[in-house]
């Protein structure tokens, strides 16, 4: 399913919809982070490395780590969402698996369950360094599909 959906591309309208959300988000923007991969059910993170984003030994802080994994995920099942709707987490939880250190972070947020209301979505961020990806962190999220309010 994951090759599936790499090769599935979303429409002009779907992606336009989420980058114009992305773009809007003050937090991504502050941290420097970027769409890299819109498909449906699918949305990866990437933030590179600066001293801003990182904890007291250096790696990437939990934080920034957590953030673009929920935005990830929030963005894998906006792809899936109707026109007039938007979406908000309604909880999630990560697992930090190893120190975050490299070039880069890129968070996947994965569909694993749509639903009309609410959706379920794996996340995994991985450390890259000279192109070397490194699991780092793994999670699971569930968002809600709120109607009637479209996102702007």
């Amino acid at each position: 399913m994951k090759d599936q959906i790499e090769q599935e591309q979303v429409d002009a309208e779907v992606r336009a919809r989420v980058q114009g959300s992305f773009d809007r988000q003050g937090l991504m923007r502050h941290l420097g982070a970027r769409l890299t991969l819109i498909a449906p059910g699918r949305v990866t993170v990437s933030l590179d490395a600066r001293p801003e984003l990182t904890q007291q030994n250096g790696y990437f802080h939990a934080g920034a780590t957590s953030a673009i994994a929920d935005t990830a995920g929030g963005y894998a099942a906006f792809t899936l969402f109707p026109e007039d709707t938007s979406v908000l987490t309604v909880e999630y939880k990560i697992n930090l698996l190893a120190p975050a250190e490299g070039d880069r972070i890129e968070a996947e947020g994965t569909v694993l369950r749509p639903g009309r209301t609410l959706t379920v979505c794996r996340l995994e961020v991985f450390a890259v360094r000279d192109e070397r990806r490194k699991l780092v962190a793994a999670g699971q999220q569930t968002l809600i599909c709120v109607e009637g309010r479209p996102d702007q």
